[in-house]
């Protein structure tokens, strides 16, 4: 993450931008065509206020005119009918906004699901949630209730100016010299808004991500006592983000001033005409009636120049939303499907770079797995284990070379279908906040019977019994109540569940202590029957009884072997396993 805003680019026009969001709100069309219904009809209600002014002066004070019942009646019957008006606009607004919400959000989702694995590593999780959660609904809400307020200030303005050119159509002429430089106004102080908005998203962002990196390493910034310099850090961002705030405060509140200036300009030369034609037979109710009507255009002309800056607010939040949908790469495959694979795996010239960083994560990899053969996969950190076993599931694209599943290349596999014959377990166990039920069955339909036997595989049969709600207890954020070892034997039940024909064990044991690490290794010896198994390991002691053993160095394979051919060739595995056995030695003297 930079702490330097990207320039924006210039906004297309407002058509366009409306017209890309338009598929997310089509559901909402019929709230859409009731807030219009009723925002008209209110709108048409605006020049019978001035109209009964001009009605009572002229004719109210003359001996009996009209009943004095139909004064109440009148304005009693107006304000209904603008109330009923008003309701209905507001609901069918509501309506439109949230059922556009729920599409756009949906497909917000979806893309998230399919994307390419890049987009993790170029976005936080901050980020994409605060776009997908807030900035949406944000978003939504800013810009149909501008949009509608828009519609209904703009009706109300067309309707008065009509009433205004039936009562004199030269003072008219004044008022309408008002809005070409109300709209060049307009224009300018939006453009400013656009850009301090998108400026703005980037720096809430920025600030999102040094909250979200703080809550996340909590105890390691207390450890080595960098809250002054974190909160040095946080406060530099929350200072940029209050100058873009009070930067957007200016744009928008500019507006009304310089709006309300020329509406008195132009109040002030219809006084002064209106006046001079005093003596050319116009009526004391006439010009109260139009200088009532013009009075009422100021609010309007106000709203419509604040309405500037909301929707450009609104449309900046949910263009964030539409550029993750529609600029971010989903991932495809292909149409070979199989309920279940042989477990047979083939890696031919395969080499790995990721995007521009110099070198190769994996250099020219040549590798066959037999069907239910139990491959260990070891070497220093950086050489490569973990980036060869993400390629199965294609959580990693080879860059060149193939990976072939039952002789099958990997990228002609259904996507789902082919993840469906992988099962993992990782030294970083992900659990999610739900049920330990739906977390052991995660991506399948509960079997109650299914998972206890799971549970029981994985030595977890004891825990289950004292859950206050057994396999319905919730088990919170990422199961954090666990122990190490309960979580870890938990990613294993999951992965019996799951019952998949091949197996990726990632460090899977690292990290725990002595008597969890046995359990783990007892569940884990089960799991591995009559499964393609690789297993990637720091610790050899785990990885004794492959029957293959791979040597990785740099992206490259330096050895393969049995565990005893290896030590007997006294190679780079000897060596590993020579400084396993020291740190192990010193781990049990400690």
């Amino acid at each position: 993450m930079t702490d330097t805003p990207p320039s924006p680019a210039a906004a297309p026009p407002l058509p366009q931008r409306l017209r890309r969001l338009w598929p997310y709100f089509r559901q909402g069309r019929a709230g859409l065509g009731l807030a219009l219904a009723g925002t008209l009809l209110a709108a048409l209600t605006e020049p019978a206020i001035p109209a009964l002014l001009k009605a009572l002066l002229d004719q109210g004070f003359a001996a009996d005119a009209f009943p004095l019942w139909m004064v109440p009646a009148a304005l009693m019957g107006l304000f209904t009918l603008r109330g009923v008006a008003t309701f209905l606009a507001n609901y069918g607004l509501n309506h439109t906004a949230t059922q556009g919400m729920v599409t756009l959000r949906r497909a917000m989702f979806a893309r998230l699901n399919s994307a390419r694995l890049e987009l993790f590593a170029q976005q936080s999780a901050s980020k994409l949630s605060n776009t997908l959660v807030y900035e949406v609904q944000g978003g939504t809400t800013l810009l149909v209730g501008a949009l509608l307020t828009s519609v209904r200030t703009v009706l109300t303005i067309a309707a008065l100016l009509v009433y205004l050119l039936y009562l004199n159509w030269a003072l008219t002429l004044i008022v309408l010299a008002l809005f070409p430089p109300l709209a060049w106004v307009m224009r300018a102080l939006s453009k400013r808004l656009y850009h301090i908005t998108r400026s703005s998203q980037h720096a809430t962002d920025e600030l999102a991500y040094v909250v979200e990196e703080n809550v996340l390493a909590h105890r390691m910034v207390r450890l080595h006592g960098a809250q002054a310099q974190q909160a040095e850090r946080f406060e530099g961002l929350n200072q940029a983000l209050r100058r873009l705030a009070m930067k957007s405060t200016v744009a928008a509140s500019a507006m009304t001033p310089l709006s309300q200036l020329l509406a008195a300009a132009a109040l002030s030369a219809v006084v002064m005409v209106a006046l001079w034609q005093s003596g050319s037979g116009a009526t004391v109710g006439g010009f109260v009636g139009f200088v009532t009507a013009m009075l009422m255009l100021i609010t309007p002309i106000r709203q419509l120049s604040d309405l500037a800056g909301t929707i450009t607010r609104g449309l900046a939040a949910l263009e964030r939303g539409l550029a993750l949908i529609e600029q971010t790469a989903e991932q495809t495959g292909g149409t070979h499907r199989t309920p279940r694979a042989r477990g047979e795996v083939a890696l031919e010239g395969v080499w790995v770079r990721y995007g521009d960083k110099p070198g190769a994560a994996l250099r020219g990899i040549d590798l066959h797995l037999r069907p239910g053969e139990v491959v260990a996969l070891v070497g220093p950190s950086g050489s490569g284990k973990t980036t060869l076993a993400n390629l199965l599931p294609r959580f990693v694209e080879a860059s060149t070379g193939q990976v072939r599943l039952d002789g099958v290349p990997l990228p002609d596999w259904d996507l789902g279908n082919l993840r469906t014959q992988f099962a993992m377990v990782s030294q970083d166990v992900v659990m999610l906040n739900d049920t330990l039920a739906h977390n052991v069955a995660l991506g399948d339909t509960v079997d109650e019977a299914r998972v206890r036997s799971a549970l029981e595989a994985a030595n977890l049969g004891e825990l289950v019994q004292k859950l206050p709600q057994g396999l319905h207890t919730v088990v919170g954020h990422n199961a954090t109540e666990l122990s190490g070892g309960q979580r870890q034997r938990l990613a294993i039940a999951r992965a019996v569940y799951k019952n998949a024909p091949l197996l990726i064990l990632d460090e899977a044991t690292s990290a725990l202590d002595n008597e969890s690490e046995r359990l783990v290794q007892e569940a884990l010896a089960r799991l591995m029957r009559g499964r393609t198994t690789l297993v990637i390991a720091h610790r050899l002691s785990t990885i004794e009884h492959a029957d293959r053993v791979v040597v990785l160095a740099d992206g490259q394979i330096v050895e393969q072997g049995t565990h005893t051919e290896l030590l007997a060739a006294q190679g780079a595995y000897a060596r590993l396993q020579a400084q396993s056995l020291g740190r192990e030695t010193l781990a049990d003297g400690g």
